[in-house]
């Protein structure tokens, strides 16, 4: 199967570069020993192709947007609780109910403890140790037809919104980057850090 792969490979190769043509037939080149491949690419092919491109500081910079817990990469920005009710609205009602309890994907409220489940859904009240889990999720992933797609501040106000909704923060909140990562979680005591050592003594 890998040969196949390969072969099929170096045809589309072949027929993706400049140089002679396979042929009036349509067949692909002879194969080339002199190549170490099945088939040899035509003459006068180039050793690669142009396309790409390098990849800048400012293109490495529209991907590197993670945010750790402790605030660490949240962009500048705000966002209230009442915004947010309109965000969510436009945005996530489709997905995840009304009220954040409905669904049909992803349940978002609810205050479960740990011990209720499976039967509980692990919601952002009852199980989400970091609110900025909650930033750096929606803002990668979310809404899911147009990922990337919110600011800045429709993502801190969402944020707001949804932590409203479990009862984490006030109906007067507003999240931002010295604001959120201060938010205290009900479920962030309920992990613990992974000390674990590899190897035969795994902990």
């Amino acid at each position: 199967m890998r040969r196949r792969a390969t072969v099929v490979l170096s045809v589309l190769l072949a027929a993706c570069g400049p140089g002679e043509p396979a042929g009036e037939s349509g067949t692909a080149p002879a194969p080339g020993p002199a190549t170490g491949s099945a088939y040899a690419l035509p003459a006068g092919a180039p050793d690669r192709f142009s396309f790409g491109a390098e990849a800048s500081d400012a293109r490495v910079a529209l991907w590197d947007i993670d945010v750790k817990p402790d605030g660490e990469g949240l962009p500048a920005g705000s966002g209230t609780v009442p915004e947010g009710a309109a965000v969510y609205a436009a945005n996530c009602v489709v997905c995840h109910g009304a009220t954040g309890t409905e669904g049909p994907y992803d349940v978002l409220v609810g205050p479960a403890e740990w011990e209720e489940w499976p039967d509980a859904p692990r919601t952002v009240g009852g199980y989400w140790p970091y609110a900025t889990t909650l930033f750096d999720y929606i803002r990668r992933a979310m809404p899911q037809l147009t990922p990337g797609t919110l600011t800045a501040d429709e993502t801190y106000a969402v944020v707001a919104y949804i932590l409203n909704l479990n009862g984490i923060v006030g109906d007067d909140a507003v999240m931002d980057p010295e604001t959120l990562p201060a938010v205290a979680m009900p479920a962030r005591d309920r992990f613990v850090a992974d000390d674990r050592q590899g190897g035969p003594e795994v902990r």
